[in-house]
């Protein structure tokens, strides 16, 4: 990939963990209380995993061990939410 192809990868890994904070103000609001929507955990991975794939790039080992260990908090609060909402 040319660099502004990189560019623009990272820009929209950016712009899910962006995008996640404005879902899960705009979920809150509506219910008058503090609420983390699904929606919020799938944007999460999305931006977590572009994001990861753009630090691997750039072969930043922070930027990678950052996003590589958010990514089990993601997939497990998706767990958590799939699961509970089987046993409902």
């Amino acid at each position: 990939m040319n660099q502004t192809a990189w560019y623009a990868l990272g820009f929209v890994g950016q712009a899910f963990f962006f995008s996640r904070f404005l879902v899960q103000w705009l979920a809150s609001e509506k219910a008058k209380q503090s609420v983390i929507p699904m929606s919020f955990w799938i944007l999460s991975l999305g931006g977590g995993a572009l994001l990861l794939v753009y630090a691997i790039h750039l072969r930043d080992p922070i930027f990678i061990a950052g996003q590589s260990l958010g990514a089990f908090v993601y997939l497990r609060n998706v767990h958590l939410r799939l699961r509970e909402k089987r046993t409902a």
